[in-house]
Parts: structure tokens; sequence; C-alpha cells
């Protein structure tokens, strides 16, 4: 009866920002430890994203949840704070583009 537990519900699979952004932390804090495979250079480009994607399940099958509904607000804690940070990443990276190019715009002035 235990193992039948363990099987994944359908409505709680899907992408997990906090699993894609956090990825070893996320796993240490649910109890998934393939997430830390995300520390191995050239490798985590591609587990990144199947840590995203897989994450939900992974965290039920290791996690003690009382419902469905328990597990969605635990991981949409998860998935808020990734989401977030995904935005920042993106935000930086557009204002480190803009910097660069006020840059070089500057060094071609002034040559």
């Amino acid at each position: 009866m235990q193992e039948n537990s363990k099987v994944t519900p359908q409505e709680i699979k899907g992408w997990n920002w906090g699993a894609f952004m956090f990825s070893w932390i996320w796993g240490i804090g649910n109890k998934t430890y393939l997430p830390l495979l995300n520390l191995i250079p050239v490798f985590n480009i591609v587990w990144i994203f199947v840590t995203g994607f897989k994450g939900n399940e992974w965290a039920w099958q290791k996690g003690n949840y009382d419902s469905i509904d328990t597990f969605k607000q635990v991981q949409a804690t998860w998935s808020r704070a990734g989401l977030v940070k995904f935005l920042l990443v993106i935000v930086g990276i557009i204002l480190y583009f803009i910097f660069v190019a006020g840059m070089v715009a500057t060094f071609l002035n002034n040559y």
C-alpha cells in the first residue's frame, strides 16, 4: 500500500521554477539528491532542465506529504522564488549587455 502513495499524481507533474533555478539547494531541501548532479560543469547545462521538468515528481516520491494540496503549497513557494530569481537574472543579463554596448560605443567614439 505504501508503494502506491509514491506513484506521482498527474496533477503535480510539470515545470518547477524552484527546482530549475535553485537546483541542488532545492534538491537538498526536498530530500532528493539527483539535482546535486547540477554541480558538474557542462553536464549541468542539460541537467538543470531535467531538474526543472522532473523536480515535482522527485519531490513527491521522496517527500512525506499529507495531500496533493500541501505538496502544491510547498512547491508554489519554491516556484515563486525560482521565477523571481529567473526574472532578476534576465534583467541582469539585459543590463549587462546595455552596459557593454555603452562602453563599446564610448570607446569607438573616442577613436
